[in-house]
């Protein structure tokens, strides 16, 4: 196979949870236009079904189904249709996530058992299940959507001169920071079915904050600015497809060096 061709995902099936998100849209895009059957998923049928439609004018094969990570049967159903429907399933991404801790620090432990039972046991159970039907195959890539809050610290000089970060909760940093040993615990079980499993740790996104933040937080990267809405698609296609068939384990800043200096 000459490279090129080995980051093609002809013939590959895909899922993502979310797609209709800052990080969703461009990760769905990069999914399809490498060619993957993608199957995008999440409560908001209704936003995702408008992401789709819009993959498909552009010669997509994106398909919108339904998903709640709080609900186990949710979570099962979803892989039972994606089987039967496409026959199997080769890249995972778990994108989707829940903030609903993130106001403040102290809450009540509902309330952080609330965002656990999403972002961390629905993970593991959804990454379980895909890796079964991936066996079946003797292949698979799973993907896990991580956050640079999960490998340091908030920095308070990124919020001088903002009203941001005023009562920060640890819960999100919590949930990030798991994911990156998860993800060495996944790729060490299922590596021995052939099953790849890294995770990406994307940085600031450009989403119109206040300027203060836009200037202080570009000035901690090495280049100077925050991500953009196609800086996720290279990596994701790279990891989903053979092109990275010898790479597992790992968690990649994708940051612009922000947790490099």
């Amino acid at each position: 196979m000459k490279i090129l061709d080995s980051f093609s995902l002809k013939g590959k099936v895909a899922l993502l949870t979310g797609g209709a998100g800052l990080y969703g849209r461009q990760i769905a895009e990069a999914l399809a236009e490498a060619g993957a059957v993608t199957y995008i998923a999440s409560r908001n049928v209704a936003e995702l079904e408008k992401a789709a439609a819009a993959l498909r004018k552009e010669g997509g094969d994106v398909t919108a189904l339904p998903l709640d990570l709080e609900d186990e049967s949710s979570i099962k159903a979803l892989v039972a249709e994606i089987v039967r429907r496409s026959g199997r399933l080769d890249v995972l991404v778990n994108n989707a996530v829940t903030r609903c801790a993130c106001g403040k620090w102290d809450q009540p432990m509902e309330v952080f058992d609330k965002s656990l039972r999403i972002n961390a046991s629905a993970l593991f159970c959804l990454t379980r299940l895909a890796a079964e039907e991936m066996k079946k195959q003797g292949s698979g890539s799973i993907i896990n959507i991580g956050s640079y809050m999960g490998l340091r610290g908030p920095d308070p000089l990124n919020y001088v001169g903002t009203d941001m970060m005023k009562t920060p909760s640890p819960i999100y940093f919590f949930e990030k920071g798991g994911m990156v040993n998860f993800t060495r615990f996944a790729a060490s079980v299922l590596g021995p079915d052939g099953i790849r499993v890294n995770a990406i740790h994307p940085g600031g996104f450009f989403n119109n904050q206040p300027e203060a933040f836009i200037k202080n937080y570009s000035a901690n990267t090495m280049l100077g600015r925050l991500a953009n809405v196609t800086d996720l698609k290279g990596v994701i296609v790279f990891l989903a497809s053979d092109a990275s068939c010898y790479l597992t384990g790992t968690n990649i800043p994708v940051d612009g060096g922000y947790t490099a200096k």
